[in-house]
């Protein structure tokens, strides 16, 4: 998923070299712990009452429908908001929207889903949007090049042509080459990329920046002209950011303080990241249904590359050993540190920037015989299909 910023970042740059443009990556500090508010142990409350207070909220989402909201479809489609007295409007994103912005204006959507550094960024401008249920456990992103090129990791990139998204999604990979001593426009030369593999394909650049659910098939399901058949993973060199300690925190619930201060607007938000965790865990269960639902929500993808991305978006939820929606203080260490070093943010964010008592509330209302953490998950294999048809 892509995103734009809220201000220019022209001072990204100088602000990253002088934080750590020396050595390796330091170890993350220890997580500052939020506030969070004692919530029963999943199984111990009982299931909502089957008469909620009705309530109608949206959910703005980050990019256009395609199975990375999968779980969002599902919660409609299956009933899952409705059991919460929930009528929820989901409003598509796009390359012109900026959620985060979106979210935090006072007349604007209830629920909100960004990446997490971003987030961030907003609040230091001073958004009181609040992380309420962490989805994705894991970073998405990864760089990408030929395997003929001989670079297979951020120390190679030197004098290399290194693609990345701007709007503030290249942070992942500045900062994995910061790691190696190495900075943009002295060391290697970063090249902004379109939203696709092209420049990769067309051997323009060396190194392209990619969604493992996303772009990453693109090259797959590609024609290798020398072959005739598509391009294989052998044919390419990945780098996991995930590898290198610099993946950030990606898709979460947001909601803003002020909204949910509100009335009885906190119980709306546990019933909404109820109804989602569901929803998701429903397609961790069940992807073919949520590949449908994601098409009927106008999704123009093809059956092929969705089947991937609902493969690879469940990789990133699943599993999620304290629950899924939990924050991993880990994961939070390693993000708050990539955003401290590249200049998103000046200082570590306060104690509010996530809370655990909502999505806690929400887990202890789900079946307990309903799987959580998704402890046995195991990805599944799926067919690559040309142009992803």
């Amino acid at each position: 998923m892509k995103f734009r910023p809220i201000l220019a970042l022209a001072a990204t740059a100088s602000i990253a070299l002088a934080a750590c443009s020396g050595g390796a990556t330091p170890a993350p500090a220890t997580p500052e712990p939020p506030v969070v508010t004692p919530a029963p142990a999943p199984g111990d409350t009982a299931a909502p009452s089957t008469a909620p207070e009705p309530a109608e909220v949206r959910l703005q989402l980050q990019w256009v429908p395609q199975a990375q909201f999968a779980g969002y479809f599902a919660a409609e489609a299956q009933g899952y908001f409705a059991a919460e007295g929930l009528t929820v409007t989901i409003i598509p994103g796009g390359p012109d929207v900026i959620p985060q912005v979106a979210g935090s204006a006072p007349d604007g959507p209830e629920f909100t889903l960004s990446w997490v550094p971003k987030v961030l960024e907003a609040r230091a401008q001073g958004s009181d949007l609040v992380n309420i249920a962490q989805i994705f456990q894991r970073s998405g992103t990864l760089s990408v090049s030929w395997a003929d090129s001989g670079i297979s990791g951020p120390a190679d990139f030197a004098g290399k042509k290194i693609g990345v998204w701007d709007f503030g999604n290249e942070f992942e990979v500045t900062a994995g080459a910061l790691g190696e001593g190495l900075v943009a426009g002295t060391d290697y030369e970063k090249v902004i990329q379109p939203f696709d593999m092209s420049l990769l394909l067309n051997r323009q650049i060396d190194v392209a920046e990619a969604m493992i659910y996303n772009e990453y098939a693109q090259v797959l399901e590609t024609i290798n002209p020398a072959t005739g058949n598509l391009y294989q993973p052998e044919d390419l060199n990945v780098i996991n950011w995930n590898d290198y300690r610099v993946g950030m925190l990606q898709d979460a619930i947001f909601a803003r303080q002020s909204w949910l201060s509100e009335g009885n607007n906190r119980d709306v938000a546990v019933r909404f990241v109820r109804a989602s965790l569901n929803g998701w865990i429903y397609c961790r269960d069940n992807p073919d249904d949520c590949i449908q639902y994601t098409v009927d929500a106008g999704s123009t993808l093809g059956t092929g590359h969705q089947r991937w991305m609902m493969n690879e978006i469940n990789a990133l939820i699943w599993p999620s050993p304290a629950g899924i929606g939990e924050v991993d203080p880990i994961s939070w260490a390693d993000t708050i540190k990539v955003s401290l070093a590249t200049g998103i943010i000046a200082e570590r964010p306060d104690a509010f920037a996530y809370v655990s008592d909502i999505v806690r509330e929400a887990l202890a209302g789900i079946d307990s015989a309903m799987d959580t953490t998704g402890a046995g998950f195991t990805k599944g294999t799926v067919e690559v299909t040309a142009g992803g048809n």
